[in-house]
């Protein structure tokens, strides 16, 4: 007879420990006062100059110190291991302070290093756990995240591999170290750690609506990858492995995101006066201000669902980690929504903070699929293929890219 989840989705005193460490570090170091004057000081420096989104690195040295990168990184490997409730929990605290970070970018890197057969990935994990920043190059041209549809391509140079091609869509590629990059040789698809500081690889900077992250496309010419980077020789594998672990992550982003924005609409809501009264006393503003914490509360217990049952390794994970990205993405447009115009006048401008987490929660929503895309993907695995040519059957149009609007 099967014992069932564990109470409470297995969060305990460790992940709540982990939480609120993180949420009392990202108080103290990143008031929305500081995050304000980080990313959105200068608006000019966005839509003339074409300036990257500012970071503070040092508050990032900090981040590593604690341990932070070495969480997701399996104990063999010299990393912690900790649950995936916990990091979700953690990730939930970055998302309400909007943290400009490569820390989303490298966790999704360390899933899929963590689904790699070869000894060597285990070395780059063990690096990962040190300091090492990562991201994932997988993404073709027309925004399909599957492994299998990427454009680079390798070929055999003496005992390394030539790595030609382009990926696209990549994450804080700015800030990472290294790209875990899929590439096609032959019939299948090879798993690799590129330096991103490797002579032939060159990234250009995409211009995106979210302020407190990057987004690159890497350019592959003749990049020189030696074997003791190869981690894989499915990458196929590895990626479909690590997508509820993926899908996780960014869904507790999202869902904190939501969360930092409801707080400050309802505060808003109480401080802001008409007719002599709270703009919260009357029922256009109170009602959807309900519906949209009712909306988040159910994608939060799905995102704490999908991450025990990683964790216990329910063989419904993935399509439970599909149900929460679907759930936290509708959740975050629609209090996206709201926040900005129960704000009034003042939530369309650039002086209030509402727009920060309005463009990473948008970024957030389509990263790796937005509430469509997913429910595509469940509807195709409950009931079979969906219809050909439907766009919406791969990862190509508004279900399955990120849009690359200026910011």
């Amino acid at each position: 007879m099967s014992k069932g989840p564990p109470k409470d989705f297995g969060f305990g005193p460790d992940e709540e420990m982990l939480r609120d460490l993180g949420r009392k570090l990202l108080d103290e170091r990143l008031p929305v006062e500081a995050l304000r004057q980080l990313v959105a000081d200068d608006p000019d420096a966005v839509y003339e100059r074409g300036e990257r989104p500012g970071w503070n690195a040092a508050l990032w040295r900090e981040i590593v110190e604690l341990g932070w990168t070495g969480l997701a990184v399996p104990e063999e490997a010299g990393g912690v291991g900790f649950k995936r409730v916990g990091i979700a929990a953690l990730v939930e605290e970055v998302g309400r302070h909007a943290l400009p970070s490569p820390f989303v970018a490298t966790l999704a890197a360390t899933y899929v290093l963590s689904e790699a057969e070869a000894e060597t990935a285990r070395a780059w994990l063990a690096r990962i756990s040190d300091g090492t920043t990562a991201t994932l190059a997988i993404t073709d041209s027309r925004g399909s995240w599957e492994a299998s549809d990427g454009e680079v391509t390798a070929r055999e140079d003496g005992d390394a591999l030539r790595l030609d091609g382009a990926a696209f869509f990549v994450q804080d590629g700015f800030k990472a170290d290294v790209l875990v990059t899929a590439a096609r040789k032959g019939e299948g698809r090879i798993l690799c750690v590129v330096p991103r500081d490797s002579p032939g690889l060159a990234l250009e900077r995409d211009r995106i609506h979210d302020l407190t992250r990057d987004q690159a496309t890497a350019r592959f010419e003749g990049v020189r990858v030696a074997r003791e980077n190869f981690v894989s020789g499915d990458a196929v594998r590895a990626v479909e492995r690590a997508w509820p672990s993926i899908l996780v992550t960014v869904a507790a982003d999202l869902v904190g995101c939501a969360e930092w924005q409801l707080q400050t609409t309802v505060q808003y809501a109480k401080d802001r006066k008409q007719f002599d009264r709270p703009i919260g006393f009357f029922q256009a503003v109170k009602h959807p201000l309900v519906n949209a914490m009712i909306a988040i509360d159910r994608a939060r217990s799905l995102v704490y669902h999908a991450a025990c049952c990683i964790d216990t390794d329910d063989p419904e994970a993935l399509q439970a980690a599909r149900m929460a990205k679907s759930a936290a993405s509708d959740a975050g447009a629609f209090i996206s929504d709201r926040s900005v115009q129960l704000h009034g006048g003042i939530g369309f401008t650039w002086e209030s903070d509402v727009h920060i987490f309005f463009k990473r929660s948008m970024h957030n929503q389509a990263l790796y699929g937005d509430g469509v895309h997913q429910r595509s993907k469940l509807a195709e695995a409950m009931i079979g293929p969906i219809g050909v040519g439907d766009p919406s059957s791969s990862g190509a149009g508004r279900t399955g890219r990120l849009p690359s609007g200026v910011a």
